[in-house]
This record gives structure tokens, C-alpha cells and sequence, in this order.
């Protein structure tokens, strides 16, 4: 009897199990949550520079410098952190990350002085975002997946923008009711909410839960960590400053830096505040850039899974760029039917570069591609902080920015030319100068 229900079970087929989600979309998904966290302290720069020049009478350009240090060691920041990821692992320098974001941003409430706003909205929210960097997103898409890699990045990347739409109308609502300060607050409130996540759900390889990367045909081991991080970071740059790619992609990068964060998120609300235009509808118009760019940069992602990532960028600098020479005619006191068709022409490129860069570094650098991102990410932030500074000055100089506008939709047309002379690299090619 026992042996004919035995046989009975061994005929038996095994029952069918239902396919689960791989571990990776979860891992994203926390990954989105985490820099929508952090994407406070990135809605925050715009809304204080008319408070800040009216309750201290700091002139725009030392308020732009402030604002500039920050952007910089954002981006100067961000391959040392790639570095230490691959050293410490994901979850602790994330977790470090977000509470120095905190302590930088709740220590701005007691500052009376300009060199202290430089000490903490500078320096500490400057080096804690420079960890939540661009190439946070890349370390965990190269992790975690070996399929879907130009959509993923395309969806963390738009979690900035994300984070910038629910943000952006919150901060400028309390700056307007209250003060600047219950923002800053509610800027380290974000930032340490999100830590127990990271903390709990952030895992650091794929192996670490005994899963292949997303798409992978074989298991993928650990690797050991890797010392030496911040020598592992400067090698890198060291090599791939000898190649012609690498300028290339830092060039139009730090073009792209310079006409988004440097320009639009730093410069956009006071220049509509010039040509009277409320706090609020600005700071809403700011936000609705943001809602295209998450649909335009996922859907970056998912072209650079299909088409050439070269010809992808060339074509965004160059709407970037058009765009950018009609904005001066816009602005002025009221929300018109061509405004809202700005926003929504330039959301949809405002961060759409950032599949295609990052599909380049990986397709010239290979398993060194986090870390070189991260520097032409650098490059990038120094973009961004140059125009942070000089559109300050150029502000109190010039009493407008319409001369902004124009030089970096110039810059943008250079960063189109420059996209399409990046050369393939050939299947087992080092790239070289």
C-alpha cells in the first residue's frame, strides 16, 4: 500500500509555483523611495534666495555661492561615495548620508551670519547629497540588474523629480504662511524619515538574498569588499581622464548641470518673482517640471534601451537649448498658456540626459562605470555651481537674468555637437584618448 502511494506521488507533476517578483523591483523601489526622501533638500535652494536677501540683506551672488558649494560637492562628492558603497555597502553610507542632510539642514534655523549658511546648507547638506548622488542610482542599477538597466535608471532618476513635485508646493506653502525656517525643519524631517527604511530594506548585492541580478543567466557571488575607496576613486578618474570619451560626456554634462540645477531649480523662482509673479505659482510651475520629467525621463530610459544613446543626447541639448531662448519672453505676472507649454516642453528634458550618460559610461568604462559616472556627475554639479554663482551676480549686475537664458541656450546647442562626436566603442576595446 505504501508503495503504490509512493509511486503515485513520484508520477505525480510537481505542482506549479507562482512566479514572484524579482527581489531587484523592490530593491528599486526603496531605492525611489529613499531619493524622493532626499529630494527636500533639492526643492529648498530657489525658495530662499528672496527670503534670505530680505531678512539678512546677503546680496543674490552670496547666497548663489552658498548654493553653489552645495552643487559642487554634490557632484565632487559623488565618486567617493560610489567608492565607499563598493567598500561599506549601500545601506551605511546611505544611512550616513541622510542623517549629515539633516544635521546640516535643521542647524540652518539658528544662523545669523553668511558664512554659516555656506558651514551647513554648503558644506554638510553639500557632502550628505553628494552620497545620494546620481551614482547611488547607478551602483544599485549595476548591482541589481543586468536587463531593463536604461529604464531603471530612467525611473530613480525621475524619483528627484518626484520628490521635487511633492516638495516644491509644500516648502513654498510654509515659507509663504510662516517662515523659512519650519521648511528647513520639515528638509530634516524628510531626510531622517527615510533612514529606518534604507536601514531595514536596502539590501547591497543580490547575493546577499541568494538571487541572480535581474536578467542574469548565472548566480552572481558577492564580491569582497574593496579598500582603499577613496584611492579606487581617484585611479579611476586618473585613467579616464586619458580618454576622449570621458571629456566629451563631463562636458555636456557640466553643460547639463549648468542648465537645469544651476539655472532653472536655482535661478526659476526669483526671476518670475522679478516680473511679479507669486511665490506660490512659480514654486507650482517649478513642481510641474517636475511631474513631466518623471514621464520624460522614464521614457529616456526605455529609448536607450532601443536607440543610440549619442543621438538620444543630441537631441535633448538641442530642445534644451531652443527652449531656454524663448524663456524671457515668457515670464511675466501671470501663468499664460506659452509658460505652461514651456514647463511642459522643458520637464520632459530636464534630467532625460542621465539614461543615455550613464548608458555611455557603462558601454566606454564597464565595471568602472559607477565611479566614472560619478565624476562626470561631478562635472555636472560644477556646471551647475558656476551658474548658480554667476546668475547671481549676473542678477545684481544686469538687474535681469535674460542674459542667463540666452548663454546657456548657447551652451546647450555646443553640448548637442559635442554628444554626436563621442565614438562607439568597439565589442573588447579599451577606450583610449
Amino acid at each position: 500500500m505504501t508503495q503504490t502511494t509512493e509511486a503515485a506521488a513520484v508520477r505525480q507533476p510537481p505542482k506549479p509555483t507562482r512566479a514572484r517578483v524579482h527581489r531587484a523591483w523592490f530593491v528599486a523601489a526603496v531605492t525611489f523611495v529613499t531619493i524622493i526622501g532626499a529630494a527636500a533638500f533639492r526643492s529648498v535652494p530657489g525658495l530662499l534666495i528672496d527670503p534670505l536677501h530680505e531678512e539678512f540683506d546677503w546680496s543674490r551672488g552670496t547666497i548663489g555661492a552658498a548654493v553653489s558649494v552645495n552643487l559642487a560637492l554634490y557632484g565632487l562628492t559623488a565618486p567617493f561615495a560610489a567608492a565607499l558603497m563598493d567598500r561599506f555597502g549601500i545601506r551605511r553610507v546611505v544611512a550616513v548620508a541622510l542623517t549629515v542632510i539633516a544635521a546640516g539642514s535643521w542647524l540652518t534655523v539658528w544662523m545669523t551670519a553668511a558664512w554659516q549658511l555656506m558651514l551647513c546648507w554648503g558644506l554638510l547638506v553639500g557632502l550628505g547629497s553628494g552620497s545620494m548622488a546620481l551614482a547611488f542610482a547607478a551602483t544599485v542599477t549595476n548591482r541589481w540588474f543586468t536587463e531593463r538597466r536604461g529604464l531603471v535608471s530612467g525611473i530613480l532618476t525621475a524619483a528627484s523629480a518626484s520628490g521635487q513635485l511633492i516638495f516644491l508646493p509644500l516648502l513654498s506653502w510654509i515659507i509663504d504662511r510662516y517662515d523659512w525656517r519650519p521648511a528647513a525643519v520639515t528638509v530634516a524631517l524628510a531626510a531622517l524619515a527615510v533612514v529606518p527604511f534604507v536601514w531595514l530594506l536596502l539590501h547591497d548585492h543580490p547575493a546577499d538574498v541568494g538571487q541572480k541580478p535581474y536578467g542574469a543567466a548565472e548566480f552572481v557571488p558577492k564580491p569582497p569588499p574593496v579598500p582603499g575607496a577613496a584611492r579606487r576613486a581617484v585611479t579611476v578618474l586618473l585613467s579616464a581622464v586619458r580618454t576622449g570619451p570621458f571629456w566629451l560626456l563631463a562636458g555636456t554634462f557640466a553643460i547639463c548641470g549648468a542648465s537645469t540645477n544651476g539655472l532653472i531649480q536655482t535661478h526659476f523662482i526669483p526671476a518670475a518673482h522679478d516680473h511679479h509673479m507669486p511665490l506660490q505659482a512659480a514654486a507650482s510651475l517649478l513642481a510641474v517640471i517636475g511631474v513631466f520629467d518623471v514621464v520624460g525621463t522614464i521614457a529616456s530610459g526605455w529609448f536607450t534601451d532601443r536607440f543610440e544613446p549619442r543621438r538620444l543626447l543630441a537631441v535633448y541639448y538641442a530642445l534644451r537649448g531652443v527652449s531656454l531662448m524663448f524663456l524671457p519672453l515668457l515670464l511675466g505676472p501671470a501663468v499664460h498658456p506659452p509658460m505652461i507649454f514651456f514647463i511642459v516642453f522643458y520637464g520632459l528634458d530636464w534630467v532625460a540626459t542621465v539614461p543615455p550618460t550613464l548608458a555611455l559610461c557603462r558601454e566606454q568604462y564597464g565595471e568602472d562605470s559607477a565611479i566614472v559616472f560619478g565624476w562626470v556627475l561631478a562635472s555636472h554639479q560644477i556646471g551647475a555651481a558656476l551658474v548658480a554663482f554667476l546668475g547671481g551676480v549676473a542678477r545684481d549686475a544686469f538687474g535681469s537674468y535674460d542674459v542667463v537664458w540666452y548663454a546657456s541656450g548657447a551652451l546647450c546647442a555646443a553640448a548637442a555637437l559635442m554628444a554626436l562626436v563621442i565614438r562607439r566603442r568597439a565589442s573588447g576595446e579599451v577606450a583610449v584618448a
